[in-house]
């Protein structure tokens, strides 16, 4: 048995390493990583080869290596994830607008999952759940080892089923279970009314497809219905995020022209970016910029009309990149709801970009799977999110 599995793990081993010598010398030839060390990749090589022999049932050699790539990603950081194709699919349905389940933003803490926040109007939503609750069950199933897409698989389905979670909520310290019937989750992004003469306020629940143009819109109706406004509340509450471009484009529509939104950092080159107040930060290929038209109705008006932004513990990501530059860039015409949030957004939009989710395919390789943490190359159109269900 021990020459056995010793055969089974330099088999093994030299599978592995041929296909990953091509991504070892792909990596030095990109510049700045060190080449893939051995003595690590044997050790995994000899792990492989005991569970593909001594495992009390056989196992898929392919679901092993996927488990693997996602354990690697996952131990990064909590936002990192390695999304399949299925996966992907999955997640992009998030930020189409439509897709059927019970209408939450999820993230992982503790082994468990929590809710970022609940989608407006949603079945979650009119069940009571609320940000920073954690799922513990999923029907009969433990939370605890699922991945987040395991997670959001479970919660899926087909309209007018019913999912059991169970909930621990913890400024309450209980335990309690929330049957809810999955229903085909239609989220209208942009919502707004003008609440008094000289005053309006808008709501973006979440950074989609149409999203900067729905903007555009509303606040298009706002300066007809009142061409004297003197004052804007933007409610980002439990805005989960989305389309980053979407975030820098909403961003530019109030900060002066030019002025920083944000940035990101990483080791290689396509890793570092800025991404500023204008058009050719945030205009996709061949499109037109969505601003453009609001500009005009309004006169740039929006440029220095009083602005306040609203967050709280459920906006995460592009919401915060959004309501981060307010303080940052000191712009005369914003301020953050309150001091707790403007803390909060300048701390969290440092790192929020290790979420960016990128569509971009491996240069070694032709397969489907990608991963939320950066390089994020231009050709991608990166989202900054957690995934929903």
């Amino acid at each position: 048995m021990g020459q056995k599995l010793k055969i089974t793990g330099w088999i093994t081993l030299g599978v592995m390493a041929g296909a990953l010598t091509t991504v070892s010398l792909q990596t030095v030839a990109r510049g700045t990583l060190a080449p893939l060390p051995l003595e690590e990749l044997q050790q995994l090589a000899a792990v492989f080869g005991m569970v593909k022999s001594n495992y009390v049932e056989p196992v898929d050699e392919k679901k092993l290596i996927t488990d693997a790539i996602a354990g690697m990603v996952a131990g990064l950081d909590p936002h990192s994830v390695y999304l399949d194709k299925k996966a992907l699919k999955d997640f992009n349905e998030g930020t189409t607008g439509k897709f059927v389940g019970v209408g939450i933003e999820i993230s992982q803490e503790d082994g468990l999952v929590k809710v970022v926040s609940p989608i407006e109007g949603s079945p979650a939503f009119r069940a009571g759940l609320k940000p920073n609750d954690l799922i513990v069950k999923i029907d009969d199933t433990p939370v605890k080892g699922l991945s987040l897409n395991e997670a959001v698989k479970r919660m899926r389905g087909e309209p007018n089923t019913k999912v059991l979670l169970s909930i621990f909520r913890k400024d309450e310290n209980r335990t309690f279970p929330v049957t809810i019937i999955r229903e085909e989750i239609r989220t209208q992004s942009v919502r707004s009314k003008v609440i008094e003469p000289g005053y309006a306020w808008i709501r973006v629940s979440q950074f989609q497809e149409r999203t900067v143009a729905d903007f555009a819109r509303k606040m298009e109706e706002i300066y007809k219905q009142d061409p004297k406004l003197k004052g804007l509340v933007l409610d980002l509450r439990n805005d989960p995020g989305g389309y980053l471009d979407a975030a820098v484009a909403l961003s530019a529509a109030f900060l002066p022209e030019n002025v920083t939104v944000v940035s990101a950092n990483g080791q290689l080159a396509e890793s570092k970016f800025t991404y500023k107040a204008s058009p050719r930060f945030y205009v996709r290929r061949g499109g037109a910029d969505p601003l453009k038209q609001l500009e005009e109705v309004t006169h740039g008006a929006l440029k220095t009309v009083a602005l306040v932004v609203l967050v709280n513990e459920g906006s995460a990501s592009a919401s915060e990149i959004v309501a981060g530059p307010c303080k940052t860039t000191n712009a005369p015409n914003c301020w953050a709801a309150k001091p707790l949030a403007r803390v909060r957004c300048r701390r969290r939009c440092a790192w929020t970009l290790r979420s960016v989710w990128t569509t971009a395919q491996p240069q070694h390789s032709n397969s489907p799977p990608a991963a939320t943490t950066p390089p994020v190359a231009s050709r991608s159109r990166p989202r900054v999110s957690c995934p929903i269900s």
